[in-house]
C-alpha cells in the first residue's frame, strides 16, 4: 500500500523502529489520510501543512506519542492533550501505549488535526512567555555583574537559547549546584554557543 506522499526516509525509520512499530504505522495511516505533506525532521516522521509542522510522531520508552506543534492553541475538547513539562509552551501530546488505544480514537485524533491544520490557516501563533519572563538566577547574576562580557555573550544569543540557559541553571534546589552549572557553562556562553550546541 503506497501512498504518493509518503516520505522515504520514513519508511526506512519504520523499518529499523525495533518499538512501537505497528504503532507508529498506525498513526502514519490516520494522519496521511489527513493530507498532510509526510516529512523527516529531527529524526522523527514530521507532517506539514503549506510547509508549516502540524504534527510529529516519536516514541518513547513507555508510550509512543503524536505531538501538535501548537497544540496548546488546540480546544482539546476529550481532555486527551498532555503539556510534557511546564516549561513546554506550544506542543502538546497524545500519547499510546498499545495499538488498540490509537484504532480506539481514530476518528477523534483526525479531528484534532484538521483542527491543527484551521489552527495553521488562520496564522495563529501560541503567545510565548518573553524570555524576560523568566527569572535569571542569583548565581548567574552574580557572575554578570563579575563578568561584564558574560552578559553581553548572554544577550547576544537567540531567545531560545537564553530560555534553555536560564532554565537549566535555575534547576537545581542547591545554590551549589547552580553556581557549578554556570560555571561550567561560562566558556561556552561567551563563545557563543547555546547549552545544546
Amino acid at each position: 500500500m503506497t501512498n504518493s506522499r509518503m516520505n522515504p526516509k520514513v519508511d526506512e525509520y519504520l523499518s529499523k523502529a525495533k518499538k512501537r512499530q505497528e504503532e507508529f504505522e498506525k498513526l502514519r495511516m490516520i494522519v496521511l489520510d489527513c493530507q498532510l505533506t509526510e516529512e523527516f525532521k529531527w529524526g522523527k516522521p514530521c507532517y506539514t501543512f503549506q510547509e508549516s509542522n502540524i504534527v510529529l510522531i516519536h516514541g518513547f520508552k513507555e508510550y509512543c506519542a503524536l505531538l501538535f506543534f501548537k497544540g496548546a492553541l488546540l480546544h482539546d475538547a476529550h481532555g486527551i492533550l498532555i503539556q510534557q513539562t511546564e516549561n513546554v509552551q506550544a506542543g502538546r501530546q497524545i500519547r499510546f501505549t498499545n495499538v488498540r488505544e490509537i484504532v480506539a480514537v481514530e476518528t477523534i485524533l483526525k479531528a484534532y488535526v484538521y483542527e491543527a491544520i484551521e489552527v495553521e490557516k488562520a496564522g495563529l501563533g501560541v503567545n510565548l512567555k518573553k524570555n524576560t519572563e523568566f527569572t535569571i538566577p542569583e548565581e548567574f547574576q552574580k557572575k554578570f555583574d563579575e563578568i561584564p562580557a558574560l552578559k553581553t555573550a548572554f544577550e547576544a544569543l537567540t531567545p531560545g537559547r537564553q530560555r534553555a540557559y536560564i532554565l537549566y541553571f535555575s534547576e537545581p534546589k542547591q545554590s551549589k549546584t547552580r553556581e557549578s552549572r554556570v560555571e561550567k557553562c561560562m566558556q561556552q556562553i561567551l563563545n557563543g554557543k547555546g547549552l545544546n550546541d
